[in-house]
C-alpha cells in the first residue's frame, strides 16, 4: 500500500501551518472547517503524498490517521479478515466512486483505506 495521507492533530492550527510552510518548504493547499470547532489544512510538497492539521476544541496532539491507497477495496478487506482485522467503519462512498473505509492501527492510530479509481 502507497502512503497517501497523514493526519495530525495539533494545539495551534497557525502555529503548525507556519511550521509546515515556512520550514519544511510545503504549500498550502486547502483549509476548511467542517463543523464548529474542527479546523483542518491540507498541504503538499514532493510526491503524491499529503499532510493534514487538524485542531479540534479537545485540544489533542500527535498522529491521529495514516491514509493508505488500495487497488481493490473487496480483496484488501478480505485479505485484512484473513488476518483477524475487522474494519471499524466502511466501506463507504458513491456508487461507481471511489470507496473508504477505516480500522484501528496500533497506539491509537486509525488507518484509512482509499480505493484508487485509476
Amino acid at each position: 500500500m502507497m502512503v497517501k495521507n497523514v493526519a495530525i492533530a495539533v494545539e495551534n492550527l497557525e502555529k503548525s501551518a507556519k511550521f509546515y510552510t515556512d520550514v519544511l518548504g510545503m504549500k498550502e493547499v486547502r483549509r476548511f472547517s467542517p463543523q464548529p470547532g474542527l479546523n483542518i489544512v491540507l498541504f503538499k510538497g514532493e510526491g503524491e503524498a499529503m499532510v493534514e492539521l487538524i485542531e479540534n476544541e479537545n485540544n489533542e496532539k500527535g498522529l491521529f490517521l495514516i491514509g493508505m491507497a488500495v487497488e481493490d477495496m473487496d480483496a484488501e478487506i478480505a485479505n485484512l479478515k484473513d488476518k483477524g482485522i475487522e474494519l471499524t467503519r466502511g466501506p463507504l462512498g458513491k456508487p461507481g466512486g471511489p470507496r473508504v473505509a477505516f480500522l484501528d492501527g496500533p497506539d491509537g492510530v486509525e488507518i484509512e483505506l482509499i480505493e484508487n479509481m485509476g
